[in-house]
């Protein structure tokens, strides 16, 4: 059996710092955040799939960095039928989109008022990404983030396609990987005393982008799930937390695609520092 805090154990939690070393403790530092869902995830793995994921994948990722984290977001968005099985199984607990969008902007509003450097938010549950990007939008048009770095991602949107092409054959596409052979994988290696003896496959895997009414859920899906679970082991997912991981620290690290941030004299190239000494 494996320790979940072997993975994502209690690294530097924010929240473990009183009100009177905030400031100093997370100066130019950086700080992730976690959000999930409770959601169904058919019948042989738990509600906290997208909760676990994500913290495990927030905890690795501070660990390289060494960062500050945050205690994980476990209410999300809705389940839809195509992406994550809909509402017609037992379990999922949700907010409405308005919802998310406002608790998401307000949070994402405070966090900006510390004075670490660097936010990063993994995503673990499909519907949140629409929301959480609108929020942060948002928060980034209010200005209330300049002068800071922020990542933002759902732990898939990582994963190269050379890696599924590699590791997962017929590959159904993300949205279709609700309960399937990557988050079955993960939960063997991170949790395998929440995961049943079941592997349930389903060989119609939905198309992206495409909504149903009324929908018939027990074409669209087999118990919940959308995929294929066969193939799942507690190796593959280890596999895949890694490569996440990596994908996810380079991306901070090498920053691509940003603006030099003041707040951050590590994205100054050599030449980028000469430049700012002669003017």
């Amino acid at each position: 059996m494996t320790d979940r805090h072997q993975h994502s154990g209690r690294r530097r939690q924010l929240t473990d710092l009183t009100s009177a070393q905030v400031v100093e403790a997370l100066s130019g530092r950086t700080v992730v955040w976690p959000i999930g869902a409770i959601e169904q995830h058919g019948p042989h793995l738990p509600l906290s799939v997208d909760l676990l994921l994500a913290e495990a994948f927030a905890g690795e990722i501070a660990a390289e960095l060494d960062a500050f984290t945050l205690p994980a977001q476990p209410i999300g968005a809705r389940s839809l039928p195509q992406s994550g099985g809909g509402l017609h199984f037992p379990g999922t607990v949700y907010v409405g989109g308005d919802t998310l969008v406002r608790f998401l902007r307000e949070t994402l509003a405070s966090l900006a008022a510390l004075p670490s450097a660097r936010l990063i938010v993994v995503n673990g549950h499909y519907e949140n990404e629409p929301f959480l990007f609108e929020a942060l939008d948002q928060v980034r048009q209010q200005g209330l983030l300049d002068g800071k770095e922020v990542f933002a991602f759902s732990w898939w949107s990582l994963v190269r396609d050379t890696w599924t092409d590699a590791e997962v054959p017929d590959f159904p596409g993300w949205h279709a990987e609700h309960a399937g052979v990557t988050e079955t994988s993960l939960m063997l290696h991170l949790h395998p005393d929440l995961v049943t003896e079941l592997r349930p496959d389903h060989d119609r895997p939905p198309r992206a982008g495409v909504y149903l009414h009324p929908v018939d859920v027990g074409q669209t899906t087999n118990q919940g799930v959308l995929s294929s679970t066969s193939g799942a082991s507690a190796a593959l997912g280890e596999k895949l937390l890694r490569h996440v991981v990596d994908e996810a620290t380079a991306m901070v690290r090498e920053g691509e695609g940003l603006l030099f941030a003041r707040t951050s004299p590590d994205r100054r190239t050599a030449k980028d520092a000469k430049d700012g000494k002669e003017s």
